[in-house]
């Protein structure tokens, strides 16, 4: 009888245990909950990209908009030797990016060694074509120039598309570097490149694996402003046609862009004066960009690099954005370089 007695007595007392030990547990989890909630609401919410948009080395970026997502395509910069991929990065709203690492690199491009630049993209049907520049030749008797990869992605990963560089000599002077590819109202395609101080502008076939004769049966047609060192860009506005560039030396404070407006994606461009440059506050060498209009919308930024006030190496380069305006008569605005970057941008 005290046996039984006794066992009731530690059934009752181990229940009462459990008992206290699940609301006990359940207490604490409350308390973590309603912990978790209180900081989440007092973490701030980023709204603002800051500048720079990407961590790393980064310079010479392409930005573009697919699918409902932007994206950058810059150079990474090192190196001539440890330039052998590139990578991308995405955004839905310009201010949170996401890594997409070695979208191409030179296992994928066999003639390809090193000084894999300024990557330039498009899409047409449904494949994204890659334009780059490898190599850096120096003369017509090097291998390298300009090549195309292609890819059903715009993440990659990226294949070489013609084995061999679109274009790999010297014309009008231009080193076959730093092209971009500039889709017209017809739909024509044109591919503005050169280094050197030279520019040229050729006309690409449907398929991207030639170039198109002008009316004047040329194929390489000069087209270089005043001022031009590097880094051609083209943008339509109103109907106009805005030609932009790099000037100075890309390793030096003075690197900057200017740009000129014309009628006709073959110019004659003449130089208007710089709408982007360092600022002893902020950053020196702020060049090589390129331009973003949010779809259907007069809203415009640049996307650029330049190099932090605390670093001299010229690989020492960053991405950043700003916003790029307009003055009534269609002028560019000087561009405000900021530490803040933009505002979040809504694609809904």
């Amino acid at each position: 009888m005290c046996t039984t007695k006794k066992k009731k007595i530690q059934y009752r007392f181990f229940k009462l245990v459990n008992y206290c030990s699940i609301k006990w547990l359940t207490f604490i989890a409350l308390l973590t909950n309603i912990s978790i909630v209180f900081n989440l609401q007092a973490q701030p919410q980023q709204t603002r990209s800051g500048n720079p948009i990407i961590q790393g080395w980064y310079a010479d970026p392409e930005v573009a908009y697919f699918d409902q997502q932007f994206w950058i395509y810059p150079t990474y910069s090192d190196v001539y030797e440890k330039q052998v991929f590139m990578d991308a990065f995405s955004s839905t709203d310009l201010i949170h990016w996401t890594a997409h690492k070695n979208i191409l690199d030179t296992a994928q491009v066999k003639w390809a060694k090193r000084a894999m630049w300024a990557p330039a993209i498009i899409k047409k049907d449904d494949n994204y074509f890659l334009f780059f520049s490898a190599n850096d030749i120096q003369h017509d008797n090097e291998t390298g120039g300009i090549g195309i990869a292609i890819s059903k992605n715009p993440a990659g990963p990226f294949t070489d598309y013609l084995g061999k560089p679109l274009i790999d000599k010297f014309h009008n002077g231009a080193q076959p570097i730093d092209q971009f590819i500039f889709k017209d109202t017809d739909g024509s395609c044109y591919m503005f490149y050169g280094g050197w101080r030279h520019c040229n502008i050729v006309r690409l076939s449907n398929d991207f694996k030639s170039l198109v004769p002008f009316a004047d049966g040329k194929l390489f047609r000069e087209i270089t402003p005043t001022g031009y060192v590097e880094g051609p860009f083209m943008f339509i506005r109103n109907n106009k046609y805005y030609f932009m560039w790099s000037e100075g030396d890309w390793g030096g404070a003075d690197y900057s862009v200017a740009y000129a407006i014309a009628d006709s994606p073959l110019g004659p461009f003449k130089r208007i004066g710089k709408i982007l440059q360092q600022d002893l506050k902020v950053a020196t060498g702020a060049g090589h960009h390129s331009v973003l209009q949010i779809p259907g919308k007069d809203e415009w930024y640049i996307v650029y690099h330049r190099r932090p006030l605390t670093e001299t190496h010229p690989n020492h380069r960053v991405t950043c954005i700003d916003k790029m305006e307009f003055t009534e008569d269609g002028l560019i605005k000087s561009v405000v370089i900021t530490r803040h970057g933009v505002d979040a941008v809504s694609l809904k």
